[in-house]
């Protein structure tokens, strides 16, 4: 199954946004399997590929093994999924906006190159899980974690990490900011955090210092995945984690995977990026509503919505911005 949208050919200021692993919950996408037959189709074809029952695990628990790793980035991908085939489904695929760009907070990421024809549905669920497979082995062997700090601005937390041997792995905002590392040098970042002003520098209850180099022995193994695809061009430009760009080339977004597993998001610049392309009007798609609240903090003026989060009711867009 490969997504569709008709090609934008001048910016219409509308941007889809995909959430990341953390937003996975016990039942969600349930509603929308059961009213759904487009949804549902995305679900069985998700667990034909990986060749598991994946959406009994999603839709009964238990919570703790669905948030395991391997478990939770391809179920967050199946619901998302299911949430853009619903709305094409229940609305007509000509009266969807498309989308100028789409961009996907880490995992979310695999989530827009689905959306944008990249990879179909069946691929997209195997190299994800692959991805998550490759990333909780690599949290097994090189032990790490990750904290959030409130606050402080980018470069005095780039000062901050190179003093405790830490690194930088996601910009939320420009003062929502992740950092990573071993535990031990993490701890000493966050106290020079707080020592130097921060709001708030906490642990983050997560299995690894994802987004670091303590990801490379993921890496190894996700290049293998990615060269056992075939890439097709983007129909929608992807924006990417990295280097907060478009990506318009099968090659660029392959290339873009295998950096993003070790290096930082750059949610913020990607977000700021699409805000001087003219995006007045972001639309997150998929469980939760993390990403609306970022873009937000960032411009209080654009629209943001959130569609097929929880329940297939939620699955309509204004009538003003139907095309």
């Amino acid at each position: 199954m490969t997504l569709h949208f008709k090609p934008v050919t001048r910016g219409n200021g509308t941007a889809y946004l995909f959430p990341g692993q953390g937003t996975q919950a016990v039942g969600m996408g349930e509603e929308l399997y059961d009213n759904s037959k487009a949804a549902r189709s995305v679900f069985h074809e998700v667990d034909k590929a990986l060749d598991r029952p994946l959406s009994k695990l999603l839709f009964e628990g238990p919570a703790d093994e669905l948030k395991e790793t391997e478990n939770a980035q391809p179920a967050i991908l199946a619901v998302s999924l299911a949430s853009v085939k619903a709305i094409q489904d229940h609305l007509g695929s000509d009266n969807v906006p498309s989308p100028q760009f789409v961009a996907g907070h880490s995992l979310g990421e695999y989530t827009a190159l689905a959306v944008a024809g990249v990879l179909d549905v069946a691929e997209t669920a195997w190299l994800v899980q692959e991805r998550g497979r490759l990333m909780q082995e690599a949290c097994q062997k090189q032990v790490g974690a990750m904290a959030a700090v409130i606050g402080l601005d980018q470069m005095t937390l780039e000062q901050i990490c190179r003093e405790a041997g830490t690194v930088i792995s996601t910009v939320n905002t420009p003062d929502q900011i992740v950092i990573s590392g071993d535990r031990r040098s993490l701890a000493n970042a966050l106290d020079m955090a707080t020592a130097r002003g921060a709001r708030k520098a906490m642990p983050l209850r997560v299995a690894g210092a994802f987004h670091s180099p303590l990801m490379e022995p993921a890496q190894a193994g996700l290049i293998e995945a990615v060269e056992a695809l075939t890439f097709k061009d983007p129909s929608v430009p992807i924006i990417a984690n990295y280097t907060a760009r478009p990506l318009t080339k099968g090659s660029a977004v392959k290339n873009e995977l295998i950096a993003g597993i070790c290096n930082c998001v750059n949610w913020s610049q990607s977000v700021t990026y699409m805000l001087k392309s003219g995006v007045d009007r972001f639309i997150e798609i998929g469980p939760g509503r993390v990403l609306s609240g970022m873009v937000k903090r960032m411009d209080s003026e654009v629209t943001v919505e959130n569609i097929g989060a929880v329940s297939y009711t939620h699955l309509t867009l204004p009538t003003s911005d139907l095309v």
